[in-house]
């Protein structure tokens, strides 16, 4: 898994009930761009995250761009 700070990532709920959770990379500590990172989620919270296989960036050119 590879990022670049402004990606955005998804972690999918692994647990019935629990939802997905969004958020901005905001810093990527590994070497070309492997994890770890430090995201900060829809809710405010900033979090260093290892991401496992329930996780899936979305390049920042990817994204629609907003009106």
């Amino acid at each position: 898994m590879e990022a670049v700070i402004g990606d955005k990532i998804c972690i999918h709920g692994n647990v019935v009930g629990h939802a997905d959770r969004n958020g901005e990379i905001i810093e990527v500590h590994g070497d070309k761009g492997e994890p770890p990172y430090v995201v900060l989620f829809e809710d405010g919270h900033t979090r260093l995250v290892y991401p496992g296989p329930d996780a899936v960036i979305v390049p920042a050119q990817h994204r629609p761009k907003r009106r």
